[in-house]
């Protein structure tokens, strides 16, 4: 892999302007595809083959009306009167009526007319259809139904606008990602000691970024991409992309500060830290591919789609970059003399600064007494993982929108006045077809539902044009993402035998409200298996890097604290509350469904590249004949740096997204920021270190007959050879060995 960057990187320092323009017609390209092909984000559901799903693609063929979305009008009365004094009623009669003329709608509920009031009588519920779903409703459609409440607020009643048709709320607009890029150009800045070298790496994440998302605004006109794809790629592709840019770019100032030629430097660059780049970027894209396996539309999507930023991320950090290496030339060499190149030779070894690099140190402290450091940090992130016991997993609706928007105020006005489980009423299709009197079956039908001790109401049957089907509203006590609203539909679902022995009819479950329970029980039980493979490949993919078997070991085991201790974070915030205040949390509950399976792929390829950054620098310096102590040392004095850097912007371009984040990426984003620095700060900087040195040189043996088996890979450029070939890090271990054998004989 190394040989074949290292041409890779020299091909691109020397044809830059080719290379250039290469990126350039590729942007040009996805421009002219989203002008000729883009359409819109589609942010529906589905789980196919669901019982739910299946009962629903029946309703949208039997009676599309009631397979439609749906949006509520809720009145209320001013404060002294009832909602059904006269003139109330009038003005809620004449919303409802030209609510039924608005764009798409295909029914209404009239609450008069059918007697939606609350208890107290202060409130009325109108019900709007629609024949479409959420997905295919046109830009002005809930606009043009909010104009038809004028009657009702003119005759003083307080109106709002809510139900499922308006989604949980999108993204308010990412304007303090911007923050993000400041604080990476702080960032790099210090840890470039250039602003010159700092906007590189911020030059190549913008322009793999934007490619990914002119590509998927292309792609929207013939797939369905949620709204919170693009904005996940958008946040995968600025961390990973700067990242992978700072990870090269470092390397190359460093060999420039020991007076290494631009192109050659710009090349073993390329080989070294760029194979390190490719494996990481592989990582990521294939646990994100693996989403794939949940069998879950959406998810497949937001996977390949931060798949493909990630990739994007790789090819541009391994061509584009190299190439505007080439165009600046000497002026990343760090200036003789400067803060930076007595850095570099500090490092290095060289020079006469007694000062020791912050990596070094951090590493020394951590080493002094492992078992202590070991102890510490388990205890602690133990600690900090003890919430994650309550995890509880639902999706998002219009209870997590912002406080002051439409959808919010209808649904906590519904939850007030009605009842939570109003917010997400049950769809039960009783399919009366073999039975020997439909309307006596359907009569059963409704009232044991009655009779359910969940159940808070039941409407009046709609029966399907051809007679043989009924559609029955039933609305539970409690709300949608509430664990007894998931126990009433597997207790509808239980009984449905029971009813087709007695009439003959079979019974199910579907509706908004039974999809969304269908979907995060998938979920939920995909979370296993996908941890299993994602920790197998983490052992297999460390074992072939590192030919060792302690090190997979400590690095799944570390992975997986990083994981319970992120999950542990976002319950304490976002189930207890607490600095939901702070973070801008409009309301306490269920972790969105697929946090931890998306979160696991994300962060597991995070952590194996700290990983391979840490500690191929290690190994480095063992199989070059350090001690084993001393191998540590130097892979925290030479990677410490650039992990912190990396992870300081990480993190921040995760965070950035909290604030104007949508419900469902809110807590995407805090556990993704919270996950970078526990893995980055106190396992890979901090327990890693810890753990090798307990070990000794065990942490690098692995079974003469395994090692026969397993293919070669070549991460640090064993290979390359030259003048230029990495000597020890450990003064007195400076003799180089045989590319491709270690100091005890055994093959790299």
């Amino acid at each position: 892999m190394a040989t074949l960057l290292y041409r890779i990187g020299r091909g691109a320092f020397r044809h830059r302007r080719a290379v250039l323009a290469a990126w350039l017609l590729a942007l040009t390209a996805v421009v002219t595809c989203v002008i000729t092909f883009g359409g819109t984000t589609n942010d529906e559901f589905t789980v196919p083959g669901s019982p739910a799903q299946t009962a629903m693609d029946t309703l949208k063929t039997e009676l599309p009306s009631a397979a439609g979305t749906s949006a509520q009008i809720v009145f209320v009365a001013p404060k002294g009167h009832k909602i059904t004094e006269p003139q109330y009623a009038r003005a809620v009669s004449a919303t409802m009526a030209d609510a039924d003329r608005a764009p798409q709608v295909v029914g209404v509920t009239d609450p008069v007319q059918s007697k939606v009031i609350s208890p107290d009588r202060t409130a009325a519920l109108g019900q709007v259809r629609y024949q479409v779903s959420r997905a295919d409703l046109h830009d002005d459609s809930l606009s043009s139904l909010e104009k038809t409440t004028r009657p009702a607020k003119d005759a003083g009643l307080t109106v709002e606008v809510g139900g499922s048709a308006y989604g949980s709320s999108k993204s308010t607009g990412h304007t303090k990602e911007l923050m993000s890029l400041a604080v990476a150009l702080v960032v790099l800045t210090i840890t470039f000691g250039s602003l010159f070298a700092a906007g590189m790496p911020l030059l190549t994440a913008i322009t793999s970024v934007g490619i990914t998302l002119l590509g998927l605004s292309a792609l929207t006109g013939v797939l369905t991409i949620s709204s919170t794809a693009p904005s996940l790629a958008s946040m995968l592709g600025l961390a990973v992309g700067i990242d992978y840019a700072l990870f090269i770019l470092s390397r190359h100032r460093s060999q420039l500060a020991t007076g290494m030629d631009t192109e050659e430097s710009a090349a073993r660059a390329t080989a070294t830290a760029g194979s390190a780049v490719v494996f990481a970027g592989l990582t990521v894209i294939i646990a994100l591919c693996g989403l794939a396996v949940v069998r879950i539309p959406f998810l497949t999507v937001m996977g390949v789609a931060g798949a493909a930023a990630v990739l994007i991320a790789v090819g541009v950090s391994t061509t584009l970059l190299p190439a505007l290496m080439g165009f600046a030339g000497e002026r990343l060499r760090p200036k003789p003399g400067s803060r930076t190149a007595r850095r570099e030779q500090a490092a290095q070894g060289e020079g006469h600064s007694r000062r020791r690099p912050m990596g070094e140190r951090w590493g020394r402290i951590a080493i002094r007494r492992p078992l202590l450091t070991l102890l510490a940090v388990l205890l602690g992130l133990l600690a900090v993982a003890v919430p994650a016991r309550d995890l509880q997993l639902a999706l998002p609706d219009n209870g997590s929108a912002p406080m002051g928007s439409s959808q919010r105020q209808a649904y906590d006005t519904v939850a007030e006045k009605f009842g939570p489980g109003f917010n997400g009423p049950l769809l039960v299709l009783a399919d009366t077809s073999h039975t020997g009197s439909p309307q006596q079956a359907t009569a059963t039908l409704v009232k044991d539902l009655k009779a359910d001790d969940g159940v808070a109401a039941v409407g009046k049957p709609q029966v399907i044009e051809h007679g043989d089907a009924a559609v029955i509203q039933v609305v539970p006590k409690t709300g949608p993402s509430d664990q007894k609203t998931k126990d009433l539909v597997e207790h509808i679902r239980n009984e449905a035998g029971d009813w087709h022995r007695q009439t003959g009819a079979e019974v199910s479950v579907t509706g908004t409200t039974a999809v969304n329970i269908d979907v995060s029980d998938r979920l939920a039980s995909s979370l296993v298996p996908f941890a299993l493979v994602v920790v197998g490949l983490s052992l297999l993919l460390l074992l072939l890097v590192f030919r060792s078997v302690i090190v997979p070991v400590k690095a799944s085991l570390g992975f997986l604290l990083s994981v319970a201790a992120t999950f542990g974070a976002v319950v304490a915030v976002f189930q207890w509350g607490w600095l939901s205040g702070p973070l801008g949390i409009a309301e306490t509950g269920p972790i969105v469904s697929i946090l931890p399976i998306l979160v696991m792929a994300v962060l597991f390829g995070l952590a194996m590249d700290y990983e391979v950054f840490m500690v191929s620098r290690m190994r480095e310096a063992y199989v070059h004949g350090a001690r084993p102590r001393d191998a540590v040392l130097a892979g925290s004095r030479h990677a410490s740096r650039v992990v912190t850097a990396a992870a300081l912007i990480m993190f921040a371009v995760f965070a950035s997204f909290i604030p104007g984040g949508s419900s469902m990426l809110k807590p995407i984003a805090l556990a993704l920021a919270v996950g970078v620095f526990i893995d980055a700060f106190l396992v890979r900087m901090t327990l890693v270190p810890a753990v090798l040195a307990l070990v000794g040189r065990s942490a690098w043996w692995l079974p003469k007959w395994l090692e026969r088996l397993l293919p070669q890979v070549d991460i640090e450029g064993e290979r390359l050879g030259g003048d230029h070939g990495t000597e020890a890090d450990a003064p007195g271990h400076g003799e180089p060995v045989t590319a491709g054998r270690s100091v005890d004989g055994g093959t790299l």
